[in-house]
């Protein structure tokens, strides 16, 4: 499998460019990422932590210098507050963010390329609760038939726990499953995993995403399901 990992390069050089064309990733089950991936949520996620950290005393420049993307509500958490104040902080937060899901809606590409799929060959893979992802899905129109969620592991990424659960849940080899993510520690996961990456470039520039695929969103990609296998290609 070619490794691309600049976008830029693809755009600057017309040789790359006709290479990721043609580039077909051959996989037996696909795994999403949700928020960033399959849906924006920006807006909602904004408004919430914002709020909540007018609540709990916690200043913008502390936030700058915490990694938001890709970590559970928990781990974010534990670096601004006391640890005993995280369970607390932890379910507010929560409970904001299920309770605001305006604006919440499908990325790019997402529903048609999911339409694509068979139910049972794809999962969702969250670093949220599932009772704030399942709120997230239900607003754009997603309904997977598989999810795992922050209470369903013991290590969140970018340990490679949350997609091997996934792999078994679809009863797939590792090796043979394919993921899709726009934040770095996600990659790292799946990459420690064994599995196929492709990048979306929705919430990080092209150049911070180290994976064997870089798109824009789910629009650039179509699928092709072939017996066993799912064929993933860019649109040309």
């Amino acid at each position: 499998m070619t490794l691309l990992r600049r976008k830029r390069a693809i755009a600057a050089d017309p040789a790359v460019r006709r290479r990721v064309e043609r580039m077909t990733i051959h996989a037996h089950a696909l795994l999403f990422d949700n928020d960033g991936t399959l849906v924006s949520s920006y807006d909602s996620v904004v408004r919430c932590w914002t709020r909540w950290a007018g609540e709990y005393g916690v200043t913008a420049e502390r936030f700058r210098g915490v990694e938001l993307h890709g970590r559970t509500a928990a781990e974010v958490i534990a670096d601004l507050l006391p640890a005993d104040l995280v369970p607390e902080a932890v379910a507010r937060v929560e409970q904001l963010e299920v309770e605001d899901v305006a604006g919440v809606r499908p990325l790019p590409g997402t529903l048609e390329f999911l339409d694509s799929l068979p139910a049972d060959r794809w999962a969702v893979v969250t670093s949220a609760t599932r009772r704030l992802a399942e709120a997230r899905l239900q607003a754009a129109g997603i309904i997977p038939k598989a999810l795992v969620s922050a209470e369903d592991v013991t290590r969140g990424k970018p340990d490679p726990e949350p997609y091997l659960l996934a792999a078994r849940q679809l009863g797939v080899d590792p090796a043979h499953c394919v993921v899709f993510e726009d934040a770095p520690a996600g990659l790292r996961a799946a990459r420690a995993a064994g599995m196929a990456t492709v990048a979306l470039a929705t919430t990080h520039r092209a150049g911070e995403l180290d994976a064997d695929l870089v798109v824009d969103n789910l629009a650039a990609l179509s699928a092709l399901v072939r017996d066993a296998r799912v064929e993933i290609s860019v649109r040309g």
